[in-house]
């Protein structure tokens, strides 16, 4: 069923069940990123790693904080 064809149904909801398919459709929205959270972080190489470890004990040393 397309996002067209529940438009009707949609339609007839109270605004408190509205609300709460908003809450839902946006918790699919937080697994999304998730999702590609998690595969970014696993795609990370060790020669990536290693680099961005460089980079915070430079950073470290030279005593920049963020």
């Amino acid at each position: 069923m397309t996002l067209t064809e529940l438009l009707p149904t949609i339609r007839q909801l109270s605004a408190i069940e509205k609300r709460e398919l908003i809450r839902i459709l946006m918790a699919e929205e937080d697994i999304s990123d998730e999702r590609a959270w998690q595969a970014q972080f696993e795609a990370t190489t060790d020669a990536q790693w290693d680099s961005l470890a460089e980079i915070v004990r430079q950073e470290i040393a030279a005593d920049i904080i963020l």
